[in-house]
């Protein structure tokens, strides 16, 4: 049997000792002088010719957002009418604005609330159309 020596080295992170043997000093020693970017890349390449993960799996609870479902911004809105509120006339009248529907045509949206006004819009366009039917006194939501 061979007898192995090794060496420790202090991890920045942890702030421990970790003994690494002889054999793979070399290796461990090059790797400290390697930028993150070359970290990032070396690490890619093993997972990929050795079918390996440097991904930790953590347990989630059940109906918490993954952190994919987190960095993953929405980018489509649809504005929905809640309730037209007290101030019905001037819902009405905003949503004529918004939509370019009649008076009739918009009455009825209004009276069948919960109702999307509009569909697909960017979130800056979808945030101004609620202020409008909030200002009016309509209960907003975007989805």
């Amino acid at each position: 049997m061979t007898e192995e020596k090794s060496s420790s080295v202090k991890t920045t992170e942890d702030k421990k000792e970790i003994k690494v043997p002889e054999k793979f000093k070399k290796i461990v020693d090059e790797i400290e002088k390697m930028s993150v970017l070359d970290l990032a890349e070396l690490v890619k390449i093993l997972e990929e010719k050795f079918g390996v993960s440097s991904v930790v799996a953590v347990p989630t609870a059940v109906g918490t957002p993954t952190e994919v479902e987190a960095k993953e911004e929405k980018t489509s809105f649809n504005v929905e009418l809640k309730n037209a509120g007290a101030q019905k006339i001037q819902v009405i009248k905003a949503v004529r604005e918004i939509t370019g529907l009649g008076l009739k045509e918009a009455k009825d949206v209004v009276d069948a609330a919960p109702k999307v006004i509009k569909e697909n819009l960017k979130k800056e366009d979808a945030e101004e159309i609620k202020k409008k039917l909030e200002e009016a006194g309509a209960t907003v939501e975007l989805k």
